[in-house]
């Protein structure tokens, strides 16, 4: 596929090589477009104070269902809203076997250009068992 379909921005987190911005393009873009969505504080950017996922007010909660629960509709609203290259098809939050006190998430999505299926996997960390 294109990258023009699905678009270029300059690579997360910024690198400069050889005295210029690296970009990345195509399916990287989307993928670490997600990473930036879901580790945005909202209120964190000045001309876009609704801009991230809101998953910074969890940090502190207990890792229960109910937490893992407000975790996925976060990140599913927070991707339908500011990721309109894909759609959303499924976002489960586990309990991470090797932390009691961690949560994985894993999204998986579809890009609208293409039809194509990925998934993407992210350790969050929470406040207790």
């Amino acid at each position: 596929m294109r990258d023009s379909l699905l678009g270029t921005g300059l690579n997360f987190p910024l690198q400069i090589k050889d005295g210029r911005f690296v970009y990345a393009a195509g399916t990287e873009n989307i993928l670490q477009n997600i990473e930036i969505i879901l580790r945005t504080q909202v209120s964190e950017r000045l001309r876009a104070p609704e801009f991230g996922a809101g998953l910074e007010r969890l940090l502190f909660e207990p890792n229960t269902p109910a937490t893992r629960h407000l975790i996925a509709s976060r990140v599913e609203l927070a991707l339908q809203q500011w990721e309109k290259r894909i759609s959303v098809k499924d976002v489960a939050v586990l309990e991470d076997p090797q932390d009691e006190t961690a949560v994985i998430v894993q999204v998986q999505y579809q890009l609208v250009a293409s039809g194509t299926t990925h998934e993407t996997r992210f350790a969050m960390q929470l406040g207790g068992a």
